[in-house]
């Protein structure tokens, strides 16, 4: 198994005494993990920052193997972690990213959006500059590995119109009219992600709210507690921003 492409840094864990495992997407390849030699080093550290661009190669003999990785930077954003709010987000993106997908299996349109997503929080660290994008970034997600949500039309009536609710239970739509009476066990659906466009900070944080509950029982099953850690930072420093 031979692989060298560019890869955006997801996770890096210590292994041994100087060694990291990592894990990083490539578009043609999916996500991929490597041992780097030397990986807690401090030539190194700086470069497998999660959410910097490099170009990996792998290498392994089999492909049960975990493979050697070596890495060169192309793109940093390690200044992004000196700011609090900026530095969340990317620890979340990247933390779901690696905790959801399997390895080995291209998702090309899950890298092209994650792609989007880190480079509008690097483009416009404050929030509403991103916050949308990063709520369909975990839509899409859901959707890509089998858990999307079916927002077109209402699940009792089969209306098309005024779609303002979402079964906790089934993640489909329902309207205004078959959800009265029902609002305490139901989750509100913010009109963006519907209609598009940008979204006030109510409707953002609906959304956060409607995609959190989704992936905490969908996607997110084994290491949750230390995944979820890392959204709820983000939502924390969101609340305070636009308090």
């Amino acid at each position: 198994m031979q692989v060298r492409a560019d890869a955006l840094i997801l996770a890096v864990r210590g292994h041994g005494e100087h060694g990291a495992i990592v894990r990083a997407m490539t578009a043609g390849h999916g996500l991929l993990a490597g041992y780097v030699r030397g990986g807690r080093s401090r030539r190194l550290r700086p470069v497998l920052q999660p959410a910097n661009l490099v170009i990996g190669e792998w290498r392994a003999r089999t492909e049960d193997q975990l493979a050697q990785l070596s890495v060169e930077l192309i793109h940093s954003r390690a200044p992004l972690f000196g700011e609090p709010l900026p530095a969340a987000a990317l620890d979340w993106v990247t933390a779901l990213t690696a905790a959801s997908l399997p390895e080995g299996h291209p998702y090309p349109a899950v890298h092209t959006a994650l792609t989007g997503v880190i480079e509008a929080i690097e483009a416009a660290p404050a929030a509403r500059g991103w916050a949308v994008a990063l709520v369909r970034y975990e839509l899409l997600l859901l959707a890509q590995l089998g858990f999307g949500l079916a927002l077109d039309r209402c699940i009792v009536t089969g209306d098309r119109e005024d779609l303002t609710w979402v079964s906790p239970k089934s993640g489909a739509a329902v309207s205004r009219a078959a959800g009265e009476g029902y609002a305490d066990r139901l989750l509100p659906l913010p009109a963006f992600l519907r209609e598009g466009g940008m979204a006030a900070w109510d409707d953002i944080l609906a959304g956060l709210r409607l995609t959190g509950h989704f992936l905490e029982r969908d996607l997110l099953t084994e290491r949750r507690a230390e995944t979820l850690a890392a959204r709820g930072r983000l939502i924390d420093r969101l609340k305070r921003a636009v308090a």
